[in-house]
């Protein structure tokens, strides 16, 4: 079932079930990904390690192929934001912090995650931006919970709370142009999610809406320039950026972030769907 004008697709619990488990399957790849970061680690081992993890899983790699990008994940180093593309030559430093945005496609259905990581010994500046990104994605997923609960709840609710988590956390540049957005049988669906804005607008949050919540902020201006690549966007100043997402669906009970392995329950309690065991068997 889509709804009008947006043609927002609505998902069924059991096609939420289905997602789950290619959600799991992104989780897997991070969490593998995440271990395996260090100074000397090519952002193309790390690439190795996603694809091999989700083919293992029954699954493809929703990125490789997607309008000609050719890797299982984007891997986005300092400056770069989003969208750069895992190499041999790019040898991770001590001091860098990278972003690793991946998906999976499972049974006809998508999983879609990035993380924030540092390399070594970061600057705690650094890895405090990743924080507050952090936290502004999971203030998004609290909103979108709330509002699907009381059946008043907007789209921008969500890109209000990341806003807002952003600002309280310290002056950051927050990326304009790109955001979260919804997802299904394809990855990338209506609606776009911006990260900021005034709440209350856009359709109404109700049970079966699937988003991925990704907020890109910065640590001076959040203005951007798209490399000759076509895909690598990097910070017109040079600056650091960090991005993060999870993708979370709206149930009639609670939310689910599809891939968590705890399905969110550390971070959102009882705002989590009881589909979600209290205490998961992943960690």
């Amino acid at each position: 079932m889509r709804r009008p004008q947006l043609d927002i697709q609505l998902k069924t619990p059991d096609q939420i079930e289905k997602m789950r488990a290619a959600g799991l399957v992104v989780a897997e790849a991070l969490r593998r990904m995440r271990e395996a970061v260090a100074p000397g680690v090519t952002t193309a081992d790390l690439d190795a390690i996603a694809e091999s993890t989700i083919r293992e899983a029954g699954g493809v790699p929703s990125f490789k192929g997607y309008h000609g990008f050719p890797a299982s994940i984007c891997s986005s180093v300092n400056e770069q934001v989003v969208h750069a593309i895992p190499s041999g030559e790019q040898v991770l430093a001590d001091g860098d912090l990278i972003s690793i945005d991946c998906g999976a496609v499972l049974d006809g259905w998508h999983g879609d995650a990035a993380i924030t990581v540092g390399v070594g010994d970061v600057d705690p500046a650094l890895l405090r931006m990743a924080e507050v990104a952090e936290d502004a994605m999971w203030a998004g997923i609290a909103a979108a919970a709330r509002g699907a609960a009381s059946g008043k709840g907007r789209l921008t609710d969500i890109s209000h709370a990341v806003e807002s988590a952003v600002r309280k956390g310290g002056r950051y540049g927050i990326v304009d142009g790109y955001g979260g957005h919804g997802i299904g049988t394809e990855m990338h669906q209506d609606p776009h999610v911006l990260n900021h804005g005034r709440p209350g607008k856009g359709p109404r949050l109700v049970p079966g809406m699937a988003l991925a919540i990704e907020p890109m902020i910065t640590m001076a201006s959040p203005r951007t320039v798209e490399l000759a690549d076509g895909w690598t966007v990097v910070t017109r100043d040079g600056s650091v950026a960090a991005h993060v997402e999870h993708s979370m669906a709206l149930l009639p009970d609670g939310v689910w972030v599809l891939t968590a392995f705890d399905g969110g329950r550390t971070r959102l309690g009882d705002l989590v769907t009881a589909r979600q065991p209290a205490v998961s068997a992943a960690s």
